[in-house]
């Protein structure tokens, strides 16, 4: 599980295989882990990780993520192998999307400002206006009145 905001406008490629048009979105992810050390001081270390996302979940990232977009990730951590142009082998280390949330306010999201996504138009609502109601004055609580214990039990309950 992540929290951060993207680094970069997200890559969406489409790949041509068995499974016929499948896209793919990749973009980099920045979280940040903020804490005090013993001065007291604020520190901060910032995390970047890959992310790939695959099929409906790339759609959503192709249509509303953008650099600086905050996002909620839920995914796996896959690391792959490569071997490069001059024969060494590479590594990298990927969160595959399995879940991914939008956060921040719309105002906030680059991907939402540029018209991609628009919000149903809300039906136009009486304003709420609540009660008036008496200022809170704590009630006392009133003693009870002693009982007579022997009143209310029944003559012979006794299990002996």
């Amino acid at each position: 599980m992540l929290i951060g905001n993207v680094g970069r406008d997200p890559e969406v490629r489409y790949l041509d295989g068995q499974s016929g048009n499948a896209k793919v979105a990749t973009f980099t992810l920045a979280t940040t882990e903020r804490y005090r050390d013993r001065n007291g001081e604020t520190r901060e270390n910032t995390e970047w990780h890959n992310i790939v996302a695959w099929r409906n979940t790339a759609d959503v990232v192709e249509k509303f993520v953008r650099k600086g977009t905050q996002l909620y990730i839920e995914g796996r951590i896959r690391t792959r192998s490569w071997d490069d142009q001059t024969g060494n082998k590479r590594y990298t280390t990927e969160i595959i999307a399995d879940t991914l949330q939008l956060l921040g306010k719309r105002s906030d999201n680059p991907g939402g400002q540029q018209g991609t996504y628009q919000a149903p138009a809300q039906p136009a609502q009486p304003t709420y206006s609540q009660p008036a109601q008496p200022a809170y004055a704590p009630q006392q609580p009133q003693p009870a009145a002693p009982k007579n214990i022997t009143e209310d039990m029944p003559d012979d309950d006794l299990p002996f």
